[in-house]
This record gives C-alpha cells, sequence and structure tokens, in this order.
C-alpha cells in the first residue's frame, strides 16, 4: 500500500515496483481517466477503491503480489488494507512517501505544466486543504518486517 499525498511519488515508485516484482498495480486515478469520471467525485472514487481492493484480496489469495496506489491517507483506510491482506494470507506493507509542502507544490506545479496521462490538475489551494484530511501513519503501522 502506497501511501502519501498527491505529488509525493506513489505513481513512480507503483510502476517500478510493478517491473521489479511482476506485481499487480491498482490506480485509481487510471481507473478514473478511463472511465471519463470527474477525479474529485469523492462517492466514485470510493466505490473504484473498493472494487480494486477486492480485486487485490482475490489476487492476494491465488499468491500475486499487489500494489495499492490509492494514496491511503485514513488510518481506517490503511486497516482494511491490512484486514484484507490477513484475510487472504498475505503480509501488507505500507509504504510512506514523506514528502514536504514546498516540494509537493514544486512537483505539483511541475506536474501541471504538462499533465502526464491518467493525471488530473490540482488546483491552487487544494493541496493544503488535502493535507488537512491527511493522517500520518504511525510507526507501528510502518514497522512491516
Amino acid at each position: 500500500m502506497l501511501c502519501g499525498m498527491t505529488g509525493s511519488g506513489k505513481s513512480t515508485l507503483a510502476l517500478k515496483l510493478e517491473a521489479e516484482h511482476g506485481a499487480l498495480r491498482l490506480v485509481p486515478d487510471e481507473w478514473i481517466a478511463r472511465l471519463n469520471l470527474d477525479p474529485r467525485d469523492q462517492a466514485r472514487r470510493t466505490e473504484i477503491e473498493r472494487m480494486q481492493l477486492e480485486i487485490a484480496a482475490r489476487a492476494l489469495a491465488k499468491g500475486c503480489d499487489v500494489i495499492l496506489e490509492a494514496g491511503f491517507w485514513r488510518r481506517s483506510e490503511r486497516d482494511e488494507g491490512r484486514a484484507v491482506a490477513k484475510a487472504a494470507s498475505a503480509r501488507a506493507k505500507v509504504i510512506f512517501l514523506d514528502v514536504s509542502l514546498a516540494e509537493l507544490r514544486r512537483r505539483i506545479a511541475y506536474r501541471n505544466a504538462s499533465l502526464p496521462p491518467n493525471t488530473f490538475r490540482v488546483e491552487p489551494g487544494e493541496l493544503e486543504g488535502w493535507m488537512q484530511m491527511f493522517e500520518r501513519p504511525t510507526p507501528d503501522e510502518l514497522d512491516n518486517d
């Protein structure tokens, strides 16, 4: 489970891990873009994340490694991901990409200048609001060994 704010590098790391481990990579933003949905429609995003978690459970039960790139901003989301892995007799790992607000702003400005595929524009001020909603993982969540 890749945990971090928009612009923290989750997509870059997910692609790297997918290539290195032959894992199944599930990314809500890719589905949202493919279905031409509003990326700010939280109800649809939640529905897609739930479907991806169900797919992850099935893949884990078959022994496939899975990379979930949903951001996992809340502890309850991370707890749910761990529970799904445990039910599939798999091990969950939370990877927290901890990036400063100044660096996030820089990265998002760069990204907004030429949006890559499946990426939506972050408007000024959104990042700060999202930071208020983010629950940083506690040390016990990151002790994945």
